[in-house]
């Protein structure tokens, strides 16, 4: 036998019925378009209702403004890492690679960016102390 005898039941097969892993997903991009329709929306309503919240104090004045004007600086940067960390989940949800086996992750991110908008939103308005 020479050194470049080649035998064939060494190679692996790399045929598509053994590279299963590789499963394109033909509806990868379903999840991460229906967290974007709900995410983008609410984020952006979240963020306007947080802007104009301070004209709530307008005719306060004092210690009530004060405390107000305080909390609201508190809540105001919170809601605006809870809004830019929704944006990065959103973003990834829609970076996971469109293989199958990705599947429950792609759908687990595409749910968690709308929850992060809520649960941020609901921090803001418990952290105000409103009038």
């Amino acid at each position: 036998m020479s050194e470049n005898s080649h035998d064939s039941d060494s190679t692996p097969a790399t045929g598509p019925d053994e590279m299963s892993d590789v499963t394109l997903d033909d509806r990868s991009w379903v999840a991460p378009l229906i967290s974007s329709v709900v995410t983008v929306p609410s984020g952006l309503l979240a963020l306007v209702y947080g802007a104009l919240s301070p004209m709530e104090c307008d005719s306060c004045n004092g210690a009530a403004a004060d405390s107000f004007h305080d909390s609201w600086t508190t809540a105001w940067t919170v809601l605006w890492i809870g809004l830019i960390l929704a944006l990065i989940v959103l973003i990834a949800s829609w970076a996971v690679p469109h293989q199958l086996r990705y599947a429950a992750r792609r759908v687990g991110l595409a749910l968690t960016a709308p929850t992060v908008v809520g649960v941020t939103f609901v921090a803001f308005m418990a952290l105000v102390d409103w009038p």
